[in-house]
């Protein structure tokens, strides 16, 4: 082959590893050029050397087809990097498919028809170009394999295999050396949860049984209207908290003053263990199974969770009359998923009504979190209003557990300032004692509510603070101020107080099952 045939080959060779090794360029919907190589290039060049070895000349009929695989890649590859950039999660069909019809509707109703063929016309011309590109590149590289392959064919097909074999290595962004991250991954995630959705038996059998949500919520019922409920899922609140000596010695005072405040509002607690789901990070999946009662244990069960029709708490108690509220100061961009759960009132991060300072990342510190949750919310006479129930995760104890709120008298006037940073495991004790204060005030601050408050720790801290070999248990609380209430939990295997004691009485998705029979007046818990 001549000079000008390799630089031809390898031009084709360029083109089209650019077109499959791109990365975002954040923040935005643009895209930057990234010197790795592709996966897929390398299969589907040892496919392409055995397809010629084998049968010669690439028809143009399988060179168009090819063409037109490679740019349906390029679109995966577009929406596998885009997502986590504007999203901060992977790409996910089933919902951001219905998300993006919607942005499309919104788009085509604020412009004008012009601009809306405008934008049409380009994605074609631009997809008939990607098309043309990816067909001259691909011909080329099958005419040079052509020219070799009686005698080269074979040891071209391993070596590109070789190389694929060296460029995977699953969930990773970059993946090894100089490799891009592959997109089967990606396509055999979507592909195998689309199918879980569109054969529903299929899904439901992946998923398992969760319960049945026929009790009633007649414990929570009383002469004054049904008490208002909130499950708090505490932030990194994890049994590390309890079993290490110098953590728990330095907790011990807010603990103290919280149970204290217990005391003075007419409230008591009773307290377990229960395994989440997850271990320093991924909160969703043990929130997911305390809200579905299902073990959501990794992201592919709980995509599925997502896309299925099983009822929740929530849809548990909008069916007895409560008013359900998502009350979510972590969450920053759009959660279509989070439609599955169907909250009456969904309120993320902008609309939760705060117009003080931002400290940190998640800007909205816990205290003033629950006194607009409170003001918005609880604070009307229950006899004007339907009970509530609201699904609260924290997000002050969330690593690197800095900048840590000051504790403040009045949540809703005095603007919060930041404290100075700490190490991990001191700035981990710091934002646990928060916690304990800020719960504390809240008591204080509510003493006449009959609100029942489950504060349940979504996982232990990262392992750098939970210590070597820490177990996945996290402490939960329901505190209340009904006696028989407290008597159901404790007939359940709970404990009096802020301290369980003990082994976890079992997995996350347990405590649903729990919770409902506590809530339900027909049955005794044995």
């Amino acid at each position: 082959m001549t000079a000008a045939g390799w630089l031809r080959v390898g031009l084709a060779f360029f083109v089209l590893n650019t077109l499959l090794t791109f990365e975002n360029r954040w923040p935005g919907l643009g895209v930057r050029y990234m010197p790795r190589l592709s996966f897929e290039l390398c299969l589907g060049l040892a496919l392409l050397a055995g397809w010629v070895a084998w049968r010669g000349a690439l028809s143009a009929r399988a060179a168009t087809g090819l063409a037109l695989g490679t740019v349906a890649l390029v679109a995966v590859r577009y929406a596998d990097v885009t997502a986590p950039a504007l999203m901060g999660r992977p790409v996910n069909v089933y919902w951001d498919g219905r998300h993006a019809l919607d942005l499309i509707e919104v788009a085509a109703r604020s412009w004008s028809g012009w601009h809306v063929a405008g934008v049409v016309l380009a994605l074609l011309l631009g997809a008939a170009v990607l098309v043309l590109m990816a067909r001259r590149a691909i011909v080329e590289l099958a005419r040079a394999l052509a020219s070799t392959a009686l005698r080269r064919g074979s040891v071209t097909s391993s070596a590109a295999l070789a190389l694929c074999f060296a460029a995977y290595v699953p969930d990773q962004r970059d993946t090894r050396w100089f490799f891009s991250l592959p997109l089967t991954p990606t396509l055999w995630n979507q592909a195998t949860l689309l199918a879980q959705v569109l054969w529903p038996g299929h899904g439901k059998a992946a998923l398992g049984h969760g319960p049945a949500f026929d009790t009633d919520l007649q414990s929570l019922r009383g002469p004054q209207g049904a008490a208002d409920v909130v499950l708090l899922f505490a932030e990194s609140y994890g049994a590390v908290a309890l079993d290490d000596a110098d953590l728990f010695a330095a907790l011990t005072p807010s603990r103290e003053r919280l149970q204290h405040a217990l005391a003075a509002s007419g409230r008591q607690a009773v307290s377990a263990r229960v395994r989440a789901a997850t271990f320093g990070g991924a909160s969703w999946l043990s929130h997911a199974s305390l809200l579905s009662g299902i073990d959501v244990c990794d992201p592919v069960r709980h995509q599925l969770l997502l896309a299925s029709e099983r009822p929740t708490l929530v849809s548990h108690f909008a069916r007895h009359g409560y008013r359900t509220v998502g009350w979510m100061p972590g969450i920053k961009r759009a959660w279509p998923e989070g439609a599955f759960y169907g909250f009456e009132r969904f309120a993320d991060d902008p609309r939760l009504g705060y117009r003080g300072p931002d400290v940190g990342y998640w800007r909205i510190p816990d205290q003033v979190a629950m006194a607009l949750l409170h003001e918005q919310e609880l604070s009307a006479p229950a006899a004007t209003r339907r009970p509530v129930f609201a699904v609260f995760p924290t997000v002050s104890t969330h690593a690197p557990f800095e900048p840590l709120p000051l504790l403040l008298d009045e949540p809703l006037r005095a603007p919060p300032a930041n404290a100075s940073g700490q190490s991990a495991s001191k700035g981990y004790a710091d934002s646990l004692r928060y916690q304990f204060d800020w719960l504390a005030r809240h008591l204080e601050r509510t003493a006449s509510s009959r609100q029942v408050l489950i504060v349940v720790g979504d996982h232990q801290p990262p392992g750098g603070v939970a210590g070597r070999n820490a177990s996945w248990d996290v402490p939960v609380h329901v505190i209340t101020s009904d006696p028989a209430l407290v008597h159901r939990f404790e007939a359940i295997g709970f404990k009096p107080g802020l301290q369980p004691g003990g082994p976890a009485l079992g997995a996350m998705h347990d405590l649903t099952r729990w919770l409902l029979l506590a809530f339900d007046g027909r049955a005794e818990p044995h």
